[in-house]
């Protein structure tokens, strides 16, 4: 029997799914051309007559121009990962009303006009990270803790997504092994498109034929390794592909994802309207359910960090300050890249809710669970997704929505390696974006080392061994740790981030544009005493249980959360110290 013929409980409100896909298009394609456009032409005044830094500072290896296109899938499968997925799959456990507000919420006034200034601030600043803007806008202080607290995050991403993947590549061993075949067929593909004559859409059609022969090749020949075996591979992997030129391997691996995220998008938004299903799992719960080592977990202030960037995120601001602003090819291309694919990547989040919401249960019963909506709330996350956690259970109910439909002739077991491929090739490509994002960051903290012992700074920043430090470190914590301990200490980061580079991108904002800096404030204010409130729940809660079951592992974390939340409050101070001074006076390089 299969998921098509379950049908456990009665849904409530026929046409919902319908419904909920619709307007959040609607919304979401509304805000794009309204709120975006005025931040374009009122607030950052993009200009293409202004040359990017991709082509004034053409290096060949981080600096590359490329196609809108191109890095639109580049940006959007760097900063997707499994988050977006995984996040709101987790804060189901407070219900699907919750979980979808605060998706739609943070996307409409947090995480857009995030990203959009981080991108266009780089941009500005030569391409340089937005810790070197906080450097230059703030105090020098400011921006080399800073830079800490991003090298903080960015071993914990590398930490909780190799989690993330080590349970799915277990769980479905065809996954891998169709992630494993799309990087062959992306070097492929970069060869035909930067050192042969094609046509750029023959090669884009060659691109999509192999991409779907990845997928039949995963379904035919599985990779079943073990989980040491995995996490092997994966830090191996990231190093190389963070060192090697962009062109090689991240430009058209992005390409083909991008190619894999919209067909995600138009499957599931299909299957969310034409099942026209309503929900089994309840709107609301309980205003503390079960989601975090067994502990009460309260909607606020913890909300943001189970969802993270499916709402919005701290880790775009560094992508969008470390990679794709030096491959930006107009400045006008920022906005689509920029504040469209924060809103895109909430469009993905709404179908994870609605999938969920409306298929969740059905899965579960078929696994031979038991779950009722009133134990929703206390068995679904901590025990019952043991079964199913966030990943597979996505990938799971979006395979039964769009088996729903009229689409029902597409197997199942390729529904299911689709949407898996969709996690786990996003979650790689975070994994090596992040890697590299670590050795941009290691150089600019080891700065101060350079006129002391210059042996040491070239050894160190050298991009081979900048490259293994936070691989090192971060696939060690996620080899050791689990995804309930590592998911939230993430999401703290990522959030906190988030405030500190909205905050950032204030000050620019009045600082150097001299334009209204009110979209950046308010929402940058209150989302630093959210994440601030659910660092310390997460401190005083959380980690003496984590701790207890794994002292290593949970004292690192507990070590990392400790010093963000200083590094934080110290970054709140300089801020209201510096808010009326001048910038330091930062002056881009010319050709």
């Amino acid at each position: 029997m299969g998921l098509r013929d379950i049908t456990p409980q009665k849904k409530e409100g026929g046409s919902m799914t319908t419904m909920i896909v619709i307007v959040g298009a609607l919304v979401y394609g509304a805000l794009y051309f309204v709120y975006g456009r005025k931040m374009e032409t009122e607030v950052v005044k993009a200009d293409n007559s202004i040359r990017t830094p991709a082509h004034r500072l053409y290096d060949g290896v981080d600096y590359v121009p490329a196609r809108t296109s191109v890095l639109f899938g580049h940006h959007f499968a760097s900063v997707a990962g499994a988050a977006p997925i995984v996040g709101p799959v987790l804060a189901m456990a407070w219900g699907w009303v919750p979980a979808l507000a605060w998706v739609w919420f943070g996307n409409i006034f947090i995480g857009a006009v995030h990203d959009y200034l981080s991108v266009m601030a780089s941009v500005r600043y030569d391409g340089k990270s937005v810790q070197f803007v906080a450097s230059d806008l703030i105090t020098k202080r400011t921006g080399y803790l800073f830079y800490i607290l991003v090298f903080f995050l960015l071993v914990l991403v590398v930490a909780a997504f190799a989690a993330v993947l080590g349970g799915m590549f277990l769980a479905n061993p065809a996954i891998p092994a169709a992630a494993t075949y799309l990087l062959v067929a992306a070097v492929i593909l970069g060869v035909l498109m930067y050192r042969t004559n094609l046509p750029f859409q023959v090669s884009s059609l060659i691109g999509i034929a192999m991409l779907v022969l990845v997928i039949y090749l995963g379904h035919t020949f599985p990779l079943d390794f073990s989980r040491n075996t995995w996490f092997l591979l994966m830090f191996f992997y990231i190093i190389v592909a963070a060192a090697i030129p962009v062109q090689v391997l991240l430009q058209p691996r992005d390409y083909l994802n991008a190619w894999l995220l919209y067909a995600g998008l138009v499957l599931g938004g299909l299957g969310a309207i034409f099942a026209f299903g309503g929900f089994t799992a309840p709107a609301f719960t309980t205003f503390s359910p079960i989601v975090t080592a067994g502990q009460p977990t309260p909607f606020w202030p913890v909300i943001p960090l189970i969802i993270a960037c499916g709402s919005l995120s701290g880790f775009h601001s560094l992508v969008a300050s470390g990679t794709t602003s030096k491959q930006l090819d107009s400045e006008k291309a920022g906005l689509p890249i920029g504040y469209g694919v924060m809103l895109v990547e909430g469009f993905l989040s709404t179908i994870v809710v609605i999938a969920v919401a409306g298929w969740g249960m059905a899965v579960m019963t078929e696994a031979g669970q038991t779950l009722t909506v009133a134990g929703w709330a206390t068995e679904y996350t901590p025990a019952q997704a043991a079964t199913y956690p966030g990943a597979a259970m996505f990938s799971e109910t979006w395979a039964a929505m769009i088996g729903d439909t009229w689409l029902g002739f597409i197997p199942a077991a390729f529904l299911r390696i689709i949407a898996g491929m969709w996690v786990s090739s996003f979650a790689l490509t975070t994994l090596d974006s992040t890697n590299r994002l670590g050795r941009y960051c290691l150089v600019e903290i080891l700065a101060p080392l350079k006129s002391r012992a210059e042996g040491a700074y070239r050894f160190l920043t050298n991009r081979w061994i900048a490259s293994i430090i936070p691989a090192g470190i971060g696939i060690w914590l996620g080899w050791s740790g689990t995804q309930a301990l590592l998911w939230p200490s993430f999401g703290s980061a990522n959030q906190l981030i988030a405030a500190i580079a909205l905050l950032t991108g204030t000050a620019w904002v009045s600082k150097r544009l001299k334009t209204k800096a009110t979209y950046a404030f308010v929402p940058a204010m209150l989302l630093w005493i959210t994440v601030t409130a659910a660092m310390i729940w997460y401190l005083a809660v959380v980690i003496p249980v984590t701790w207890a079951a794994d002292a290593a592992t949970g004292g690192t974390v507990a070590f990392i959360v400790a010093a963000m939340l200083i590094i934080n409050f110290v970054f709140i101070i300089d801020f209201f110290k510096t808010r009326n001074l001048p910038a330091a006076g930062f002056e881009p390089q010319q050709e």
